[in-house]
């Protein structure tokens, strides 16, 4: 807007009304400072039943009025008070009724936390572009953790709830302190190279996991965990990284960056051990079934242990069956022979009879020679018969002799067996420092196996 002051000589149709002017400075204000962000002190604070504010904004030298109405103090997360120190943003304009110049405030801030909080949502956004917060690009949590590597303080609570949890819940796991500054200038520097330290020693510690930590507190308090050289180090990490900062409603740069983002240090601790007592119960639960599982195989081994010590019979008791099968059949080719010979007894006392019935000599003679020759032939017979016998008896004899573990024996050979009485066919079936037993003809030799050679 373009004003133009009206010229003191000029005659009366240049003069304006206070209230003209007003206006006039009114807009040009408006136009000009349409938007502007000032920090200062609160004093004169009045908060009438409007709902609307109005205090003096102040610094050391100067003092402006300030409007804040009731549609936009309604999203002010804090209570102003008089002596606050806050940054306002808004626009100046005058108030026309009493010519008063003042600043109309939009929206406002608490100083400190608010220029920190300005600069999160700033490094946030950005970072959010650049895709250090995409969930693809995230690590997973090793399965079972076995050393943790933790970036904090070393005189904090957090290294001690970390230690306290894992204590309680799986003692096993090892825990490594790269002690740093948790607050401070120097904090987020000493945090990027803790990080990048148990990255470069992560296979000669064996570290499985980074937590990157400390206690809660304000914004300013946690502002190390903010910057942007920390964020770049996490997402340069080759380790999983679980971020644990403040308590559960606090929010940090690196919770967004970090793989896994805890509540608080003790969860984090919680989230990546097992708990001992549930594992101990598995383990008790499969101790149970091994065990079941090695008693029913016992079970069914000594049943068929014993099924077949039952199937076994001694070379000796078999060699008493065949010979005692030998004498039946030898009795019963006896009786048949003398069945025979007491039939041909008969026939013969028969003929005689019938011979002496008819008494003719040459009948008698014929009949004397038929029946020499018959009983020639009959003995001839028999004694052919018993023959054939005795060398079938003899060859089954000598077959039984021939397969008799005793004949093997008596031929200079030896059995040997292991410890649990099984017969060693094989040098794999023993080995050398065991003991054996070998059976000779005439007794056992006990001994141990020395050296194994193969054909």
């Amino acid at each position: 807007m373009n004003y133009l002051p009206p010229n003191p000589s000029a005659g009366i149709r240049d003069v304006i009304s206070v209230t003209s002017l007003n206006r006039m400075a009114r807009s040009l204000l408006e136009s000009h400072f349409a938007s502007v962000v000032v920090e200062g002190e609160i004093s004169n604070l009045s908060m009438p039943r409007s709902g609307h504010w109005y205090f003096t904004l102040k610094d050391e030298g100067s003092q402006i009025r300030c409007a804040m109405f009731r549609n936009r103090n309604l999203g002010v997360r804090f209570r102003p008070r008089d002596g606050m120190q806050i940054i306002v943003r808004g626009r100046l304009s005058i108030y026309e009724g009493r010519g008063d110049y003042q600043l109309i405030a939009d929206g406002l801030e608490e100083a400190g936390d608010g220029a920190l909080r300005r600069r999160f949502e700033e490094l946030k956004q950005r970072l959010d572009n650049e895709g250090l917060f995409a969930q693809e690009r995230k690590r997973p949590m090793p399965e079972h953790v076995r050393h943790i590597a933790v970036v904090t303080s070393a005189t904090g609570a957090v290294i001690r709830d970390i230690i306290s949890v894992l204590a309680r819940r799986f003692p096993a796991i090892k825990v490594t302190l790269l002690p740093v500054q948790v607050q401070g200038g120097e904090a987020p520097k000493a945090i990027a190279k803790a990080i990048a330290t148990a990255n470069k020693r992560r296979a000669e510690l064996g570290f499985d996991v980074l937590i990157v930590g400390r206690g809660g507190g304000s914004l300013e308090d946690l502002q190390a965990f903010n910057e942007e050289v920390v964020a770049r180090a996490i997402h340069e990490s080759d380790l999983a990284v679980v971020s644990a900062v403040g308590h559960e409603s606090d929010f940090s740069i690196a919770d967004f960056v970090a793989d896994l983002r805890a509540p608080t240090p003790s969860a984090a601790a919680e989230l990546l051990s097992p708990d001992q007592e549930e594992m101990l119960q598995s383990f008790a639960g499969f101790e149970l079934l091994l065990s079941k599982q090695i008693k029913d195989r016992l079970r069914g081994a000594s049943q068929q242990l014993l099924w077949l010590l039952k199937q076994l019979k001694h070379p000796g008791r078999r060699l008493q069956e065949h010979a005692q099968t030998l004498d039946i059949l030898e009795g019963r080719l006896l009786r048949a022979t003398q069945q025979r010979l007491y039939k041909a007894n008969i026939t013969t006392e028969t003929l005689e009879r019938r011979l002496r019935n008819q008494s003719p000599l040459l009948m008698v003679q014929q009949k004397q020679v038929k029946l020499d020759t018959a009983l020639h032939r009959l003995q001839r017979g028999v004694k052919q018969r018993l023959a054939q016998q005795q060398a079938t008896l003899a060859q089954l004899a000598r077959s039984l002799e021939g397969v008799s573990p005793l004949s093997t024996l008596n031929r200079g050979y030896s059995i040997s067996f292991d410890a649990h009485a099984r017969v060693i066919r094989s040098i794999e079936s023993i080995e050398v420092g065991k003991t054996m037993k070998t059976q000779v003809v005439d007794g056992e030799i006990e001994s141990k196996v020395v050296a194994l050679y193969a054909k």
